[in-house]
C-alpha cells in the first residue's frame, strides 16, 4: 500500500523554527522527486521545495529562500522540511508530495498533510 506520511506540524511563534517530516512507504521512494507544497486558507496549493530523486539541485520559492531546507534520506524513505526564521504568513497545510516520470509515464502520490500555524 502506497503511503506518504506527514508529521512536525504544530503551533509556532512568529522566528520559530519546525521540521516536518514525510515517511515514504508502498514504492521504491529514492526513485522519485520528493516535494513539499502547502495551502493557505483560501489559497491555492503552491510549490515549497522540490528536490530531485539524484538529491541535486534544489527548487525552492522565492518566499522561503534562504528559510527553508529540504532533505531526504533514502534509506528512510523519508524527505524533511526544515523552516526556521517563520512568518505569520508561513501558515498553511504543509503537504508531501513523490513523483517519477519515465517514459512517458508518471506515477504522482500525495500525504494528507499537516498544519502549521505560526503565530503569537
Amino acid at each position: 500500500q502506497v503511503q506518504l506520511v506527514e508529521s512536525g506540524g504544530g503551533l509556532v511563534q512568529p522566528g520559530g523554527s519546525l521540521r516536518l517530516s514525510c515517511a515514504a512507504s508502498g514504492f521504491p521512494f529514492s526513485s522519485y522527486d520528493a516535494s513539499w507544497y502547502r495551502q493557505a486558507p483560501g489559497k491555492e496549493r503552491e510549490l515549497v521545495a522540490a528536490m530531485p530523486s539524484t538529491g541535486g539541485s534544489v527548487n525552492y520559492a522565492d518566499s522561503v529562500k534562504g528559510r527553508f531546507t529540504v532533505s531526504r534520506d533514502n534509506a528512510k524513505n523519508t524527505v524533511y522540511l526544515q523552516m526556521n526564521s517563520l512568518k505569520p504568513e508561513d501558515t498553511a497545510v504543509y503537504y508531501c508530495n513523490a513523483e517519477r516520470f519515465w517514459y512517458g509515464s508518471n506515477w504522482s502520490y500525495w500525504g494528507k498533510g499537516t498544519l502549521v500555524t505560526v503565530s503569537s
